[in-house]
């Protein structure tokens, strides 16, 4: 308490300061302190629409960094291209008590190539720049225009962020009264207000005030203040469209930007039609064709031009074999084309983390990150990954599955849904024969099948050579000593992909003794490692959107002359979320220990969270179960 007292002290000497400077005139309240990292103490986001081809957006912002763990929040980050032009940049630095300590300028930023490590042609570059500061709190007020030479998309307004107060915080959008837009208000307090200036124009305004910072709760959505705007007219790279639908931008999208794209040489189109010319199925065609493409080619990043909404030309891709996901998915529905299998180009918001789905009532450019294709047969509607060289063909797995994507067809577009991957689906079932020698050595044989989108846990072991396949079984089963004598991966490549791992492995001194004792761990190769943390006055909802299960059974055949001297397992929780069984039986000689967990999609209450803690801390328990035995006497 001390401590914030102090600060918000030292905060009330330094506002005096900032006042002179017009930043801020009162000190920074209690309530927006707790649980904040950083604090918002003035914003101003304003976007001028002159033209379809010049938009003014201009950022004022001053942010107090209160402790090391908003130091992430200190850096400005400057993206530019040659839609998006950075006109200024000048801030000034203040310290614990408000006196200025440095000012910089465009000239103090470092600009550097946008290159995400898989990008080969990129002409998205970013200016950086990250205060040098010494203590706490310290504040950084800046300025930043732009010139955007598009009106395709707007940039959200978002700001709030988990560790994040914000004291005050303005976005306004102004444009010419024949410049439609559509907005769309999400989780603000107060809804915006639309006016008009003394020159005629519309303007659009929205304001937050005294935002407590929203804290980061597990299996928790932080619902974030946003605001989104989307153009109905709009000029992008030279072409001119209008989109109040998700069917209007398809459209525009499919004539604009993919077209004609789809061309390949006679000799390409020959090659594969005479590839399948053997095989009826059309889904056996395709699979084909798929196959046929991973062989060739390799996923580059390309973002150039328009290169960041439109493909390569898909004889480009055919003569230089790689290409982005655009590329790639343009390139694999040019083959497939060839062979007279329809398909249709997808834009995804792609995330393994989140589900994040096109939204149903406000279509606009800004959404999506990535690229999938969508096989349209009748009653078998197959997606394909295509910038993997190795899944198979109709699985997506974790990164895009179960989410609303818009499909970009000669009609216009459409939103579709992605395959969902259930908790049965995403299955892991284990069997292993242990046998526990009089020396305490453990050795066996281990068998696992992964499934679902636990497939991909193990689909890289089966590329990895032999020594990074013994690191990642070492790092995946945290047995001491243990010695794989034998490792061996079989894949099943069908739409509903499984790996099975055998293993032979031995571990020395797995059983430790003592006074004629052994002990060692029941489960050593699927314990829960970690539980969930408590969380007062939960907020949000428990949220899970993923689920798998785990099926373990491991028989351990005991040293001769030895018998078990501690308690057997019989554990049964069931909960809505989800359940978990645990046995231990001895059976003669022979010691079976069986488990499963299971975890299930769904949004519950968030008073369900308590009940969560509960069984993760039951589970972790449970997993960290030691059998004791005993020679006989």
């Amino acid at each position: 308490m001390k401590k914030i007292l102090l600060l918000i002290c030292l905060l009330i000497t330094g506002s005096k300061i900032f006042a002179q400077q017009n930043y801020y005139s009162q000190p920074i309240s209690k309530d927006l302190l707790y649980g904040a990292n950083a604090v918002i103490r003035d914003e101003e986001t304003s976007v001028e629409v002159k033209d379809l081809t010049d938009v003014v957006y201009r950022v004022k912002k001053v942010i107090t960094i209160l402790n090391k763990n908003g130091d992430n929040m200190a850096p400005i980050v400057v993206e530019h291209d040659k839609f998006k032009a950075v006109k200024s940049i000048k801030g000034e630095i203040y310290n614990a008590v408000g006196t200025r300590t440095g000012k910089f300028s465009e000239s103090n930023f470092e600009d550097v190539s946008g290159y995400d490590g898989f990008s080969l042609f990129n002409d998205f570059k970013i200016k950086h720049y990250t205060p040098a500061t010494e203590g706490y709190p310290y504040t950084i007020a800046y300025e930043i225009e732009y010139q955007f030479k598009q009106t395709l998309f707007f940039y959200d307004w978002e700001p709030a962020r988990v560790s994040l107060a914000v004291e005050n915080a303005t976005y306004t959008f102004t444009c010419k009264p024949d410049f439609n837009i559509r907005y769309k208000e999400m989780h603000l307090p107060e809804k915006g207000q639309v006016t008009t200036n003394s020159s005629g124009q519309t303007v659009y305004s929205w304001r937050l005030t005294n935002i407590k910072a929203f804290r980061s709760e597990p299996f928790g959505e932080a619902h974030l203040p946003k605001v989104k705007i989307s153009p109905q007219s709009f000029s992008y790279g030279g072409m001119k469209g209008a989109f109040t639908t998700w069917q209007d931008l398809g459209k525009w999208e499919y004539d604009h930007l993919l077209i004609n794209r789809d061309q390949l040489s006679p000799e390409t189109v020959t090659h594969v039609q005479e590839m399948v010319a053997n095989i009826t199925d059309p889904k056996e065609k395709a699979k084909k064709i798929y196959e046929y493409m991973q062989q060739r080619t390799h996923y580059v990043s390309v973002q150039i031009g328009i290169g960041g909404f439109q493909p390569f030309l898909a004889a480009d891709v055919d003569q230089l074999n790689y290409g982005d996901c655009k590329g790639l998915v343009n390139y694999t529905h040019a083959l497939l084309k060839a062979v007279g299998i329809e398909s249709y180009y997808c834009v995804v918001t792609a995330g393994k983390t989140q589900k994040t789905s096109m939204m149903k009532d406000f279509p606009g450019m800004n959404q999506g990150n990535h690229a999938i294709l969508c096989l349209p047969f009748k009653n078998d509607t197959t997606w394909a990954e295509c910038t993997s060289q190795t899944i198979p063909f109709g699985y997506l797995g974790d990164f895009t599955d179960d989410r609303a994507v818009l499909a970009v067809t000669p009609d216009g577009g459409k939103l579709m849904h992605t395959p969902k991957y259930s908790a049965d689906d995403n299955l892991r079932s284990r069997k292993a024969e242990f046998v526990i020698g009089d020396d305490g050595k453990l050795s066996g044989t281990m068998v696992t099948i992964f499934k679902g989108t636990d497939y991909e846990n193990r689909e890289k072991a089966l590329t990895d050579n032999n020594t990074d396949r013994i690191k990642g079984l070492k790092s995946a089963y945290a047995i001491n000593n243990v010695t794989f004598e034998s490792v061996d991966f079989k894949e099943d490549k069908s739409p509903h992909p499984a790996i099975t791992e055998s293993l032979k492995l031995s571990a020395s001194d797995f059983a430790t003794t003592s006074d004629g004792r052994f002990n060692f761990p029941v489960n050593p190769v699927n314990r829960l490692n970690t539980t969930l943390r408590e969380v007062r006055n939960r907020v949000s909802d428990v949220h899970i959107i993923r689920g798998y299960t785990i099926y373990d059974e491991i028989t351990y055949t005991l040293p001769k002359g030895y018998h078990l001297d501690s308690k057997t397992i019989d554990i049964n929780i069931d909960k809505p979320f989800g359940n978990y069984t645990a046995t231990l039986t001895l059976n003669g000689n022979q010691l079976i220990y069986k488990r499963k967990s299971q975890l299930k999609q769904g949004t519950f209450s968030g008073d369900t969270y308590q009940d969560m803690v509960d069984f993760f801390q039951t589970v972790y328990d449970a997993d960290s179960y030691n059998v004791s035995l005993v020679k006989n006497n």
